[in-house]
């Protein structure tokens, strides 16, 4: 492939990055300069990766299979009767988004001005004197802390309120469904990364499933027909073969 040769590099360094990172013998200090540059090292060859990947899909063979998958999983993301199994996964995730989203926008505490947020903010970012505090990362920390010093805590309740709202109907219309439940996957992550488990890491691990199986989880709702009138228009237009020098060539 034709950015295959920069990938593998790209991916071999961040790996190794991410192993200084984590390693339990001699890792960066915490909070010190070395590992806030290494973590954000990781971060820009990790998009850089996943850029050059996504271009990859259009060169000549990107759609081949290498590594055939079991014939379940293939029946379970590919087969329109899989849609039957989505459909009350679908039916959970989506009213647990929209009840809490308008559980939100009914109370008190984030729409009227984001007190609820705020609180939720302050109660996730201290570092108790003994015990583990709720955020594991800093840069999750930091950026908590970075909304509660802009006090962002107004609008960014207004967002958190429409998403889920959003994400809920949107996987019970079974409306672009795996674009609703990838959404909401990151509002679970944020959750789960600000300490707060519940019934966070089911609905992750669901939600992951739904976006696995994005072209046949919506087809008992709005996608069975949405979709084919789409066009699914981020399917990339791969090249049929290798380009002669003076050709014209199309992407």
């Amino acid at each position: 492939m034709r950015h295959r040769s920069l990938t593998t590099p790209l991916a071999l360094v961040a790996a190794a990055v991410l192993f200084y990172l984590e390693n339990p013998w001699y890792p960066p200090t915490e909070g010190s300069v070395v590992r806030a540059i290494a973590t954000v090292l990781f971060w820009v060859l990790a998009v850089a990766m996943l850029v050059l990947m996504f271009e990859d899909r259009k060169a000549s063979g990107a759609g081949t299979v290498e590594v055939e998958g079991p014939a379940f999983a293939r029946y379970l993301f590919s087969n329109t009767s899989a849609g039957l199994l989505w459909l009350p996964i679908r039916i959970f995730l989506g009213f647990e988004f929209a009840v809490a989203g308008w559980h939100k926008l009914t109370g008190t505490g984030w729409t009227d001005g984001g007190a609820a947020l705020l609180g939720y903010w302050e109660s996730a970012v201290k570092i108790p004197a003994q015990g583990a505090a709720p955020i594991s990362f800093d840069w999750y920390r930091s950026f908590l802390q970075l909304l509660i010093d802009t006090h962002a805590q107004g609008w960014f309740a207004w967002l958190i309120t429409f998403g889920e709202l959003a994400v809920g109907i949107g996987l019970l219309l079974g409306c672009l469904t795996g674009i609703a439940a990838f959404f909401g996957t990151v509002m679970n992550m944020s959750y789960m990364l600000a300490g707060s488990i519940s019934a966070n890491p089911v609905m992750f691990t669901l939600a992951i499933g739904l976006i696995l199986g994005w072209r046949v989880a919506g087809y008992y709702g709005v996608d069975r027909w949405l979709l084919p009138r789409l066009g699914v228009p981020w399917r990339a237009h791969v090249r049929s073969g290798p380009v002669q020098p003076g050709s014209a060539q199309t992407s």
